[in-house]
C-alpha cells in the first residue's frame, strides 16, 4: 500500500510512504486528524477498500433488527438475522430504534456494517474512540473474526486503540512512517539489577530537542519508548530524544520507581492508573498523565508488576 506526498502552502504534511498491508491481519496507523483525513481521501480512491468514517450516522430510524436484516439482504449473506443479532450481542436491543440507543451502542451498531462489506480490505477511522468498555470488547471480537478473511487497517490518534486489535502498529508524522515494536514473546524476559544491588546517583535525565539539551527529573517522566532504534522520553504529552539505550535507562531509573513493562517501553509506576486486560495474552497500562497515555504490558512482565504493586 502506498500513499502519495501531500503539500499544503509549500509545507510537507503527508510524506510519501509505502508499507505491506498483507504482512499482518490487522494494522494500525497512529497519526493526527489532518493526516488521517488525507489518508482516508487517498484510500477512498483504491478499489477493494471498504471505508468506515468516524462519526457516520445513517439508518437511525431503523431498529437494530431491521438494520441487520437490511444489511443481510444488501450483502447477499445467508445468515439469519436472529443468529447475527446473538453473535453481535444485541439481543436485548433488537427492537430498539438505533436513534434511541446509548451513544456507545449506537456507534457499535453503526460500525457493524463493516462485517457485511464484500471488499477484501477494511479501513476503519477511530472505531474504538466513542465506544465504552463493553462495546469495545464486542467489536474487538468481531474484528478478530473478520481478520481471518480480510486485511484491516485502523487509523487512530490513540495508541491504546491500536493496541486493542492490531498486530502491527505504525506512527505517521512529518518525517515518515515508523513501525513500533509491540512484539510480545518469551524473549522479552530480561535480567534486571536488583534494587538492593543498585547504586544509583542519577538526578537528571538528559534529552535533546532540536539543538537544545533538556534535563528532566525522573518523577517528571511519564514513560520511555524505543521506536526504530530511537529512544523517546515522554513528558506531559511531549517527547524528547535521548542518547541512552533502554537498558541503560532501565538500570539508572530503577530506584526511581520505573519498570521495564515491555521490550520497547519503560514506565513510571507512579503514573500508572489502570492495568487493562484485553485477552489472556494482551495487556496495557493506562497512565494518569493528563493525556490518557497507554503503553503495552508484556504478558511475561505481568506477574512481576503485580508483585511490585502488591496485587
Amino acid at each position: 500500500m502506498q500513499f502519495q506526498a501531500v503539500y499544503e502552502d509549500g509545507e510537507l504534511v503527508l510524506p510519501q510512504v509505502e508499507f505491506d498491508l498483507s504482512a499482518s491481519p490487522m494494522t494500525g496507523i497512529i497519526t493526527d486528524l489532518r493526516r488521517k483525513q488525507l489518508l482516508m481521501d487517498q484510500l477512498s480512491r483504491v478499489p477493494g477498500n471498504y471505508l468506515s468514517w468516524a462519526g457516520q450516522n445513517e439508518y437511525m430510524r431503523l431498529t437494530v433488527e431491521e438494520l441487520i436484516a437490511f444489511l443481510i439482504r444488501m450483502s447477499g449473506r445467508e445468515e439469519r438475522a436472529t443468529v447475527l443479532i446473538d453473535y453481535f450481542a444485541l439481543k436485548e436491543e433488537r427492537k430498539v430504534r438505533i436513534m434511541h440507543l446509548s451513544s456507545s451502542k449506537k456507534v457499535y451498531v453503526t460500525l457493524l456494517r463493516a462485517f457485511f462489506a464484500h471488499q477484501p480490505v477494511l479501513v476503519l477511522e477511530e472505531p474504538y474512540f466513542y465506544l465504552e468498555e463493553q462495546e469495545r470488547r464486542q467489536f474487538k471480537r468481531v474484528l478478530d473474526d473478520l481478520s481471518a478473511q480480510k486485511r484491516i487497517l485502523l487509523l487512530t490518534a490513540n495508541l491504546e486503540d491500536a493496541l486493542i486489535s492490531c498486530d502491527a502498529i505504525y506512527r505517521l508524522n512529518g518525517s515518515g512512517l515508523h513501525q513500533l515494536d509491540i512484539r510480545d514473546t518469551e524473549e522479552d524476559r530480561q535480567e534486571v539489577q536488583k534494587p538492593d544491588e543498585a547504586n544509583i546517583t542519577l538526578q537528571k535525565v538528559s534529552t535533546k530537542r532540536q539543538d537544545k539539551v533538556i534535563l528532566f527529573d525522573p518523577p517528571e517522566i511519564d514513560y520511555i519508548e524505543s521506536v526504530e532504534g530511537s529512544i523517546l522520553v515522554h513528558v506531559s504529552g511531549e517527547h524528547y530524544d535521548c542518547a541512552l539505550t533502554l537498558t541503560q535507562l532501565e538500570a539508572r531509573l530503577l530506584n526511581f520507581g520505573f519498570f521495564r513493562c515491555h521490550r520497547s517501553y519503560i514506565v513510571n509506576l507512579q503514573k500508572v492508573r489502570e492495568i487493562i486486560t484485553w485477552t489472556k495474552n494482551s495487556y496495557s497500562l493506562r497512565l494518569n498523565t493528563g493525556q490518557d497515555a497507554v503503553v503495552p504490558l508484556s504478558r511475561s512482565k505481568l506477574q512481576e508488576l503485580k508483585a511490585l504493586l502488591n496485587l
